[in-house]
């Protein structure tokens, strides 16, 4: 009986991990403009738990990183132009915060910042980027992939 339990509490276990139930992912954001995590894969619906730091010396105003998470379709370049000049939001354009499924704030050196939100539903692509100017031309980006 015992050892039916435990292989029941066994199966259990995977099936929720498989479901995509829940994800915590720890990201760095670094001075070299990189994420330390640049894909990421869960299933359509996971709760994700998302902490970013920022790793750097640099004062906050010269080197800072967030991590937005756009919608499906999004045309990256054009949104990043637009936010590079909403410094007082974070540098993020308030007229185009509708594309945007989860983002932290702007983080300086030492900074760290945790979000909780569900994966989308609809199998794909996500790109992340960070939007302080320049850091997303100079490759600051990632895929967060459903499947």
């Amino acid at each position: 009986m015992m050892k039916t339990s435990i292989i029941s509490l066994f199966i259990l276990s995977i099936v929720l991990q498989l479901s995509g139930q829940s994800r915590t992912v720890n990201i760095e954001g670094y001075d070299r403009m990189r994420y330390s995590v640049e894909t990421i894969s869960v299933a359509p619906g996971t709760k994700i738990e998302l902490t970013l730091k920022t790793v750097s010396d640099i004062p906050k105003s010269q080197m800072a990183h967030n991590w937005v998470l756009l919608k499906k379709g999004v045309d990256v370049d054009q949104f990043v132009n637009q936010c590079d000049q909403h410094e007082e939001n974070g540098y993020i354009d308030p007229n185009e915060e509708g594309k945007i499924i989860a983002h932290t704030g702007m983080l300086g050196g030492g900074e760290q910042e945790t979000i909780s939100f569900k994966a989308p539903s609809e199998k794909g692509e996500y790109t992340y980027v960070c939007t302080f100017p320049g850091h997303y031309l100079a490759g600051m980006k990632g895929v967060l992939t459903v499947e």
